[in-house]
């Protein structure tokens, strides 16, 4: 795989000005490359170049229909280079290759939703009370700032990308520090498919300078930020200040429920599922299950049984379940959380350390690991973990589940397992969550809207309206009298 020291700076590949970052293969701790990131004047120049191609009257007063096709000729470019995004995404992330390619297949769609939906969205004409004729119309905002995660770069590069460019914007990209490969070959195919150049900058770099730079320079009109919830409340006041605004899809710990009358085998591969893939590394991971007490050993009994036999191994391998953590620091953070558990009185039903053996030495690898004994009130029961890790708690009873379950500052997923399709309705409504999953989890449509509520953030992505939420709406008023205005007595 060959790689450049080049990153885009205002429609230019060229050396960033900042500092070298080193990515590593997590799975064997090797180094793959070096790049110079970013740095303040390039962020400058970025957001600047922005501004001028956003206002420029090919861009400006292209057509829906024209921007479409151009969207569409990003998810072709996306689906032609498939295999090598995916085989660039697992060495940078260690995710699985099978999870990669899931994750660049739904770029694809992104862009290519995203086109229809442009094909398709209207304006509004509204009901007039007096002489004229009044209209809604949307207009983009400018430039706009999208900062991403390491855990899932194509796809959530592409649920800002696409969607921004719809609405007539430029965007300047700021992808995390540790994974800006991917963000990078994003970029050149996106250029090579068309996309006038200033329209996008992507700039690598530390989220305190460069991404806080990006939030905070006054060009740029709004923020859309995937991430922690800590950063997500530090731009969160950053945007108040500039009274600018921004969508931020945080944190999240998030419940998975188990009624007595749950199909056992569907739950027991959902659950696992919904906690283990990603390694964990996952936002809207099922971190906590709430069994009911009747059957809470059993079920307990199967998770544990199920979860000794997940394939750990590195992300190449098609046969890989768990693949290995982002780095080595995060492994290790992970393992110091399981670690305070133990203090605060867990058992440790299965995994709890990475796993042994010579394969594994040199990687960022942790065993899935199971907990119990711990009260919702802990800080293991609370506090995101972002690694391979399931608290199970006992509930008694509907009251008490639903206490349990909004227990929490984060109110991004649950899921919901019963064959009672009338507890599902009625526990889904009143589980304080953006997304409610019921007999089955992590399953996604860009079609569907998603969010967070609570600390798990605030605006949502996906969805038609998901182009509207990069254009500033606009009320239009044509006067159809034929009569002066009275007031004047002209």
């Amino acid at each position: 795989m060959r790689f450049t020291d080049e990153i885009l700076i205002g429609g230019v590949w060229r050396r960033g000005g900042g500092e070298l970052i080193e990515t590593r293969d997590p799975a064997t701790g090797e180094v793959i490359t070096a790049i110079h990131g970013a740095d303040l004047d390039d962020v400058h120049q970025a957001v600047e170049s922005g501004r001028r191609a956003a206002a420029e009257p090919g861009w400006r007063d292209l057509l829906p229909h024209e921007r479409a096709r151009l969207l569409v000729r990003i998810a072709g470019l996306i689906d032609e280079r498939a295999e090598k995004l995916a085989t660039l995404q697992t060495t940078d992330t260690g995710k699985s290759v099978n999870e990669t390619r899931a994750l660049v297949a739904s770029a694809a769609g992104t862009f290519r939703y995203f086109a229809a939906a442009l094909e398709t969205l209207e304006g509004a004409r509204t009901p007039p009370r007096g002489q004229y004729l009044s209209m809604s119309v949307h207009e983009p905002i400018g430039v706009v700032g999208a900062i991403t995660p390491w855990n899932s770069p194509i796809a959530s590069d592409a649920q800002k990308i696409a969607p921004a460019l719809a609405a007539g914007n430029a965007v300047v990209l700021k992808p995390a520090e540790w994974t800006p490969l991917v963000s990078l070959a994003l970029g050149r195919l996106i250029t090579e498919a068309g996309l006038p150049a200033g329209l996008l900058s992507v700039l690598p770099g530390p989220g305190r300078t460069i991404g806080d730079a990006v939030v905070r320079h006054p060009l740029v009109g709004k923020v859309t930020f995937t991430g922690g919830t800590v950063t997500g409340r530090a731009i969160g006041a950053a945007a108040a200040e500039k009274i600018m605004p921004v969508s931020l899809e945080l944190g999240g710990k998030s419940p998975t429920i188990v009624f007595p009358d749950a199909d056992l085998d569907l739950t027991v591969a959902g659950i696992l599922y919904g906690i283990f893939s990603s390694s964990g590394q996952s936002c809207i991971a099922g971190s906590r299950v709430f069994i009911h007490a009747d059957h809470y050993d059993e079920v307990l009994d199967r998770l544990v049984r199920h979860t000794e036999k997940l394939r750990i191994g590195p992300g190449g391998d098609p046969a890989t379940q768990v693949a290995p953590l982002v780095t080595h620091a995060h492994r290790d953070r992970v393992a110091a959380m399981v670690d305070r558990a133990r203090e605060e009185g867990a058992r440790v039903l299965c995994g709890g350390r990475p796993p042994e053996g010579p394969e594994y030495a040199a990687g960022a690898y942790y065993l899935p690991t199971i907990l119990d004994g711990l009260s919702n009130g802990s800080a293991t029961c609370q506090e995101e973990i972002f690694g391979p890790v399931l608290v199970a708690l006992p509930f008694a009873d509907e009251e008490d589940l639903v206490q349990q379950a909004n227990d929490s500052v984060y109110g991004l997923a649950c899921g919901i397992w019963t064959r009672d399709y009338r507890t599902a309705w009625r526990v889904a409504r009143r589980i304080e969550a953006g997304t409610v999953w019921i007999n089955t989890y992590k399953q996604f449509s860009i079609s569907t809207p998603f969010g967070g509520w609570k600390q798990s953030g605030t605006g949502t992505e996906k969805g038609r309206e998901g182009i509207l939420a990069y254009a500033r709406q606009k009320s239009l008023y044509w006067g159809m009298g034929e009569e002066p205005l009275p007031w004047a007595g002209v």
